[in-house]
């Protein structure tokens, strides 16, 4: 199932002059309904012909683009469609106002961005805000469906999502969230889906390279609570899986200032600093006698789950209590997906899974041209989720669950990914390696999905 205008020329960015163009012309609209904002692409005919951008660092993914269906599908029933000529209507819900109101002005933006990328002139996004409260976000969503919205894209937060769930009654919500919990399919139509970075993921691939790596002794370091407790499951299920073991676990409260006891609990620091000395005494007494074996550390890796500043205070503390990074491999998740993570020598050689980073270099340049500042962490999945979006409407289709749900995923910024029928949303993962300027790519990210097919059926018994 291809879906039409969707090639690799139509991946390209488009050039200074017309993202130029497109800066002015979306600020315009804005600015000349700055209540009840809603944004149209302009027609076709209209748009500066299709070409590599001078800015462009390598070939760009950035559409939402299905691979080609298995040939199964074609036996399946027509997917729902919507009638050529009919307008569109797609709401984004973001906190333009409150206190993350920042970051909801830089998700418009990269939605915008998809808009005069991927759409058509039949294609509307109402933007709607939420006011960064829950009951901001049901009033946006009540009013984008009164509008006539059939898509609610946002919003950025778990618990403004699971507010806006009910309120959303048939029509499908792509939230931004992380929460796994506001993943909601039950109803036989619409429900909401979990587009946010989900950590047992990231968790699951770096596990499973580190064991095919041969590190298959693996310890945890993470806060106390439920996305520790989260980190710890996934980590210990990964390492099930991938024939590794986790031998050990060591958590720490999150407001807890110095966790210096915890790494030593975690490194036996004590016991094997008494080792060391006593085979020192040894030695010294010359008797011949051969000292204590000091006890090696029992894991070949640890995860440890931090991010930002609290990362840099925790980082340098592990070779401080003998867990070095040379003989023992440090692991994260796309919480150290920063810029100048490589500045701490600890985390140096590290691995972590996030998405593949060229694409999104390539997008954050094109923000920057654009908006004159580096793009949010987050704002890709505004990109993302706009296009997905776009891309249905052009091929004319509805959005109802199979169509969501379309089994061969998405080519996005932030890699393929596709939206499971619980909810959730799978993400192709590349594994990346700290170095002192930034990060290399130590194993590529899937750049496809495995078809999704029915199970066999059981072998008729006669009985």
């Amino acid at each position: 199932m291809k879906y039409a205008g969707m090639s690799a020329t139509t991946a390209a960015a488009r050039t200074a002059a017309t993202l130029l163009t497109l800066a002015l012309l979306a600020g315009a609209l804005l600015a000349g309904c700055a209540s009840q904002p809603t944004v149209t692409a302009p027609p076709r005919a209209a748009q500066a012909p299709q070409q590599s951008p001078q800015q462009a660092t390598g070939p760009q993914a950035a559409q939402p683009q299905p691979e080609a269906a298995p040939a199964q599908a074609e036996a399946a029933p027509a997917p729902a469609t919507v009638p050529a000529d009919e307008t569109v209507r797609v709401a984004l819900l973001l906190p333009l106002s409150g206190k993350a109101a920042s970051l909801g002005e830089a998700m418009q933006q990269a939605a915008q961005m998809a808009l005069f990328d991927t759409a058509d002139s039949h294609f509307q996004l109402l933007i709607r805000d939420t006011k960064s409260t829950p009951e901001g976000s049901v009033a946006a969503a009540q009013d984008a469906l009164a509008a006539g919205a059939t898509l609610l894209i946002g919003p950025v937060y778990g618990v403004d999502a699971k507010a806006v769930t009910p309120a959303a009654g048939t029509v499908p919500v792509l939230s931004f969230s992380n929460d796994a919990t506001v993943a909601d399919t039950h109803a036989p139509a619409g429900g909401t889906w979990v587009l946010g970075f989900q950590p047992q993921d990231q968790v699951a691939r770096v596990v499973s390279y580190a064991a095919s790596r041969g590190l298959t002794r693996l310890a945890l370091l993470a806060p106390v609570g439920g996305n520790g407790d989260m980190v710890e499951q996934a980590m210990r299920d990964a390492a099930a899986k991938a024939g590794a073991d986790v031998t050990r676990a060591a958590r720490y409260q999150p407001t807890q200032k110095d966790v210096s006891d915890t790494i030593k609990r975690l490194s036996n620091f004590d016991q094997r600093h008494a080792q060391m000395a006593a085979a020192r005494e040894a030695t010294a007494s010359k008797d011949g006698k051969p000292g204590p074996a000091v006890e090696e550390l029992p894991f070949q890796a640890i995860l440890i789950a931090e991010g930002g500043q609290r990362l840099k205070e925790v980082a340098p503390l592990l070779p401080f209590f003998d867990i070095d990074p040379g003989p023992v491999r440090f692991l994260g998740t796309g919480q150290w997906d920063e810029p100048g993570i490589g500045r701490e020598p600890a985390l140096v050689g590290g691995w972590y899974a996030s998405a593949a980073p060229d694409a999104r270099q390539g997008f954050e340049k094109r923000f920057n041209d654009v908006y004159g500042q580096r793009p949010p962490r987050l704002a890709t999945l505004a990109y993302d989720a706009t296009a997905l979006a776009a891309v249905l409407a052009k091929g004319h289709k509805a959005y109802v669950r199979e169509n969501l749900t379309d089994p061969n995923g998405f080519a996005g910024i932030d890699g393929v990914f596709r939206l499971l029928p619980t909810g959730q949303v799978e993400r192709g993962l590349s594994v990346l390696e700290v170095t002192k300027t930034g990060v290399t790519v130590v194993d590529p990210a899937p750049t496809s999905f495995t078809p999704v097919t029915a199970p066999a059926p059981s072998p008729n018994t006669g009985s």
